[in-house]
């Protein structure tokens, strides 16, 4: 439905037209602060086109918020994929402000564009999912949950192709379920899944959609080769991987616990020798010291029992030795002593 008391008739033919060649959701419950991918499905013809994120309500007076040939700003960045023919516009940190949006693209006369309105709360938001990128391998399966809490139909859309509403579905070949028994979420398996089912879906419950990208993308494989047969082998998945590595962990943990427990019993062999070492020492020197307390007992008791006696120790001097004077006759004087009556 076109605005009137906004646009005038002009611009309301161009958005008429512009519904059959813009396909893009069009109400989502974000949560500020946070980040969101919204997806722009457009036409062949404008495979090389520039696209555009106009914000604002009215088409005539939106501003540009990021383009394809400018791709990145602060809080805005867009990315064409010219083979899906989808670009992608996210916006970071949203606020009370990010409210409406046009997809657009540029061409000769007037662009081309789709509105699209989100509902920013500080909240839980009434509809939405764990992540909006999901990997998985060709020939496996994908599980989203989708949680919400407002009223209405449910579904699961690719953008662009149809949509399954009920228990059971084909998307693209791709077999999809629909599980509702728990309340305030319903959860969508995508099982036998092919390279071709890349590409954008949305979850929608009542009047809101939430964006979800599913990336398929084929198993890594490994090349093994001998001298006539070369053969790819496929890696093991996490079961096999976690088999393999708990093969080699145990043992390796029982080699270590084997380690410890001999080097234990080597340590208290050890200690044990040690000690049995030191008490040897300590009786030897408790003997010994005991064989001297003895002995000087023993001396003790023989100074006691002499208790009394006066030993004296005499010693024999010899005289003097006078030396030998050898007396000449010249040195000798005769004296005469006459006797008188």
């Amino acid at each position: 439905m076109c605005r009137t008391f906004e646009l005038s008739s002009k611009f309301c033919s161009v958005l008429v037209t512009g519904i059959h060649s813009m396909t893009t959701v069009s109400e989502m419950s974000v949560k500020a602060g946070e980040t969101i991918s919204i997806p722009c499905l457009y036409d062949s013809e404008y495979i090389n086109n520039v696209k555009y994120l106009c914000q604002g309500y009215s088409w005539v007076s939106c501003s540009y918020a990021v383009k394809t040939d400018n791709p990145n700003t602060e809080r805005f960045s867009v990315s064409d994929d010219k083979i899906q023919r989808v670009f992608t516009v996210t916006i970071k940190g949203l606020t009370d402000q990010d409210t409406d949006y046009w997809c657009n693209v540029e061409k000769k006369g007037t662009d081309q564009g789709k509105w699209f309105h989100m509902t920013v709360t500080r909240g839980i938001p009434n509809l939405h999912v764990d992540h909006q990128e999901i990997v998985a391998f060709n020939g496996e399966n994908i599980t989203i949950n989708c949680y919400y809490r407002n009223h209405g139909d449910m579904k699961w859309c690719r953008l662009g192709h149809s949509c399954v509403e009920g228990s059971f579905g084909l998307i693209d070949e791709a077999k999809v379920t629909i599980d509702t028994r728990v309340a305030n979420v319903f959860t969508v398996t995508m099982s036998g899944l092919t390279m071709e089912n890349s590409g954008w879906y949305w979850c929608a419950k009542g009047n809101l959609q939430m964006p979800v990208h599913v990336k398929v993308t084929e198993k890594p494989t490994t090349v093994t080769s001998n001298s006539c047969l070369t053969t790819l082998s496929p890696i093991p998945d996490f079961e096999e991987l976690q088999s393999d590595i708990l093969s080699f962990v145990i043992p390796l943990c029982l080699l270590v616990i084997a380690v410890m427990v001999t080097l234990l019993i080597w340590f208290l062999l050890k200690r044990h020798r040690s000690s049995d070492t030191t008490r040897a020492e300590k009786e030897v020197n408790r003997t010994v010291a005991k064989s001297r307390r003895i002995s000087r007992q023993r001396t003790n008791a023989a100074m006691e029992s002499d208790t009394g006696v006066v030993y004296t120790t005499v010693t024999t001097a010899k005289p003097p030795t006078l030396p030998r004077v050898e007396i000449k006759p010249e040195d000798v004087t005769y004296s005469i002593i006459a006797l008188q009556p």
